[in-house]
């Protein structure tokens, strides 16, 4: 259903005021990082789950914490840990005693139930731990004992982790991974970043976030998000940018043939243009253009590609692979020539 051009016209007032509004109180205890702000916002409003990596003492954790005090939902953390298992995080059954006398199960949830969780140093817990939050993330479901609990909505798992070549973390699954809308490498602060902070938190001043917006804001804006128009050309665009992240396919660059092991999943698409329609909605435009889809294509890809040995070997960083595939991708569509029979 299309609405009439005062109503959507409203409607994205309403969405960049809510966004402002959002990004502003984040911006009382956040100093800097405005990139890495915009993306979490950008899940935030899409509906997708954001993971942030970097080094210990970045302000991950806080920026998380911070983003939860902005919107009047529930907000649980988890501290990753080795030796935490799967039903610390979602739950279990556990025999209780009935009014009549009788033992039955009863089901006790995990801090997985709630709008927004904090998954905090996720890549310290063990493979099989991580796993856990695959439904959940996925299907915003649980399953334990064989029956299925249903997760609230909205539901947001933002997710912070420590540099792989750090000691005492494991890698994500790849499954995991793709199922996080963008992935935000957390760099150092300035020097004039870094003056700020500690007029901050080292004097008497301590700057809280206000809550700004709730649940069913958040769910009209991610309706409203869906509803920006991206045309055809626009979005064949968005379909190569992924394509040639694919190794011997028809769109593969020479880079891509030389660095990819395996390239995005169509959740890479979809990111790209969901996100992309965010950035319209900022700048007042009601359609997607080939600037937006340039502007998210590091933080919805980056985490879907896996480098093969030469690259390793090479010191090659994905973000430099993916780069030179994006100056390599025309904007506008070159039709493939069959080859002849014969």
């Amino acid at each position: 259903m299309t609405a009439d051009p005062e109503s959507m016209e409203a409607r994205a007032d309403a969405f960049r005021a809510a966004y402002a509004g959002v990004k502003g109180e984040i911006a009382k205890v956040i100093v800097g990082h405005e990139e890495i702000v915009h993306g979490i916002l950008t899940c935030l409003f899409v509906g997708g789950h954001a993971l942030l990596e970097g080094v210990p003492g970045l302000g991950k954790t806080l920026l998380v914490r911070t983003l939860a005090d902005t919107v009047a939902l529930d907000f649980n953390r988890i501290q990753f840990t080795p030796d935490l298992m799967p039903a610390d995080i979602l739950g279990t059954n556990v025999v209780m005693e009935a009014p009549d006398g009788r033992r039955i199960f009863e089901f006790q949830r995990g801090p997985i139930f709630s709008r927004i969780v904090l998954a905090d140093e996720i890549n310290r817990a063990t493979p099989k731990t991580q796993s856990a939050l695959l439904e959940a993330m996925q299907e915003h479901s649980v399953t334990v004992g064989g029956v299925i609990h249903k997760l609230g909505e909205p539901f947001f798992v933002m997710a912070t982790q420590n540099p792989i070549e750090q000691e005492g973390t494991y890698p994500l699954p790849e499954a995991q991974l793709d199922r996080f809308m963008f992935k935000l490498v957390v760099g150092y602060s300035t020097r004039e970043e870094l003056a700020l902070i500690l007029d901050r938190t080292t004097r008497s001043d301590n700057p809280r976030a206000e809550k700004v917006i709730d649940g069913a804001t958040l769910l009209r804006m991610q309706a409203l998000v869906r509803e920006v128009l991206i045309a055809p050309h626009v979005q064949d665009y968005a379909i190569r940018l992924a394509l040639a992240t694919h190794p011997d396919g028809p769109f593969a660059t020479d880079v891509t043939n030389k660095y990819i092991r395996w390239g995005s999943s169509p959740r890479g698409v979809q990111t790209l243009v969901l996100a992309a329609k965010v950035r319209a909605l900022l700048d007042a435009r009601y359609n997607v253009g080939f600037e937006d889809l340039r502007r998210v294509y590091l933080p919805a890809l980056r985490h879907r590609v896996l480098l093969n040995f030469e690259a390793q070997a090479e010191g090659v960083e994905c973000d430099e692979v993916l780069l030179k595939i994006l100056d390599s991708v025309p904007d506008k569509a070159v039709d493939l020539v069959p080859a002849k029979a014969g």
